[in-house]
C-alpha cells in the first residue's frame, strides 16, 4: 500500500516556481501562489520564483539557468500548456529535457478527467529531467495546480513516500550526483 514511511526523515527539496503568462503579475498569480503555499507548507524551500511571457526562448533560458543552478532541485511551471498559438511551455520544456517522464502527464490527465471530464485533452502537462533537475509543466488554472500538487507532487517529492519517489532518485540523476536532497 502506498504511503509515508514514518521511520524515514523528511528531506526538503529546493523548488523554483515559474509562471508563464502574458497577463499575470505577482498581484494576481493565483496558480503560482498556490504552488508556493503548498510547497512551503509541505516543508520544501522556495529556491526562486519568476513570471515570464509565453515566449519559448525566454522559457528555455530560465529553465537552463535553473538547471545549471545547484540551489534548484525541482522546477514547477504553471501556464502555457494549452493548444493555442501562444501556448509554448511544453515545447520549451521538451527542448531542454534529457529524459521525459511521460507518466506524469498521463497521470495528471487521468486525475483531471475525473474532475473536468474530456476537457482534460486540452492539457499538455509534461515532465522530465535535465542536469539532475526535475522539471514539471502544469496548466495555468488554480484547480490544475492544486490537483497536480495534492495528488502527485506532494507524494513524489517526499523522500518518505513508498514504494518509491523522485527524491530518492536525485543522487542518481547525473553521473556526478549534482542533485542531492538536503536534510
Amino acid at each position: 500500500m502506498p504511503g509515508i514511511d514514518d521511520s524515514k526523515e523528511f528531506l526538503a527539496v529546493r523548488i523554483a516556481v515559474l509562471t508563464v503568462s502574458d497577463t499575470r503579475s505577482e498581484a494576481d498569480d493565483k496558480s503560482g501562489n498556490i504552488l508556493v503555499d503548498r510547497l512551503t507548507v509541505a516543508g520544501h524551500e522556495l529556491a526562486d520564483r519568476r513570471i515570464i511571457h509565453d515566449e519559448q526562448a525566454e522559457i528555455e533560458a530560465v529553465l537552463c539557468g535553473w538547471i545549471a543552478d545547484d540551489s534548484v532541485d525541482v522546477v514547477i511551471a504553471t501556464g502555457g500548456t494549452g493548444v493555442t498559438g501562444r501556448d509554448v511551455t511544453p515545447e520549451a520544456f521538451e527542448a531542454v529535457y534529457e529524459k521525459a517522464i511521460p507518466g506524469f502527464g498521463e497521470l495528471f490527465r487521468w486525475l483531471s478527467f475525473q474532475k473536468i471530464g474530456t476537457s482534460t485533452v486540452q492539457s499538455r502537462a509534461t515532465a522530465g529531467v535535465a542536469g539532475g533537475t526535475y522539471l514539471f509543466a502544469l496548466p495555468g488554472s488554480p484547480g490544475a495546480c492544486k490537483d497536480a500538487w495534492d495528488d502527485i507532487l506532494v507524494h513524489q517529492l517526499d523522500y518518505r513516500f513508498r514504494p518509491c519517489n523522485f527524491v530518492e532518485l536525485m543522487p542518481r540523476l547525473t553521473e556526478s550526483g549534482r542533485a542531492t536532497a538536503r536534510k
